[in-house]
């Protein structure tokens, strides 16, 4: 399908790479499961479970396929050059900013049932010759998603990009997600060049090595304390290769993860 309607399929079972959200996502959980954390709540969608991800926020995931088969999902992406034609053409606009969760597990809804199996079929959207209809599709999401939970009006035509807030709150809270410095930076509200300032007064080190450090004390409190396996909890703090975890581990503590 074509990248803004993406069906994808999973014989394992998968984490992501880089686990920021840069745009809404509406999808739809066909077969297996999928476990969303971000940071504060895990979210387990089984099979049918529908879910709307908010854009500009960091998230994990975990695909887990059923017994003998695969994991299977049809995700809408709604890019903000679709929301800014849709609001044009049809008069929406955000009232006022929201806070609100991350991930919202949307109640079942024929509207909702009826677009995502006829979304099924179209494996073509992605040839050449279809914009047209794929327009059409992502219309038709919006506007369901719209007559379904309104109070996403405020969510979907929210344009503003993130204020600066306190750098040393957001990094003590979300140091284990797996993303570039610039996207820590980006949703601090600061140029790089900025946060990586900021980030040196408060911290008295660089970015990259205060979040190795980091990643490697959760990991050894997450071992040596809790019993836990090497082979999980390198993903879980944030790094993405399990030989750099245990050279760095290693290095850090003078003995190899796997011999605590």
């Amino acid at each position: 399908m074509s990248k803004q309607i993406v069906y994808s399929c999973y014989a394992n079972r998968t984490r992501e790479g880089e686990q920021f959200v840069p745009v809404h996502v509406f999808s739809y959980q066909i077969a297996g499961s999928i476990t969303f954390n971000d940071g504060k709540t895990a979210h387990v969608c089984d099979e049918g479970a529908l879910t709307f991800i908010r854009r500009n926020h960091l998230l994990k995931f975990l695909k887990q396929p059923p017994e003998n088969g695969e994991a299977k999902t049809i995700s809408v992406y709604l890019e903000e050059e679709t929301l800014r034609d849709f609001s044009l053409e049809y008069g929406y606009a955000s009232d006022k900013q929201v806070e609100g969760p991350v991930v919202t597990m949307l109640k079942p809804d024929p509207l909702y049932k009826s677009y995502m199996q006829s979304l099924q079929p179209y494996d073509r959207l992605s040839e050449s010759g279809n914009d047209d209809l794929l327009k059409l599709k992502l219309k038709e999401a919006i506007l369901i998603l719209l007559k379904v939970n309104p109070e996403l009006k405020n969510v979907l035509f929210d344009f503003s990009e993130p204020g600066k807030i306190d750098l040393e709150a957001f990094m003590l809270k979300n140091f284990q997600f797996n993303v570039a410095i610039k996207r820590f930076a980006y949703l601090t509200g600061r140029s790089l060049a900025t946060f990586k300032r900021d980030f040196e007064k408060i911290f008295h080190t660089s970015p990259s090595r205060w979040l190795q450090q980091k990643r490697l004390q959760e990991a050894y409190y997450l071992i040596k304390e809790k019993g836990r396996k090497t082979s999980d909890v390198y993903l879980e703090v944030g790094f993405e290769d399990l030989s750099h975890f245990s050279f760095a581990f290693k290095k850090a503590y003078g003995v190899a993860p796997s011999a605590l």
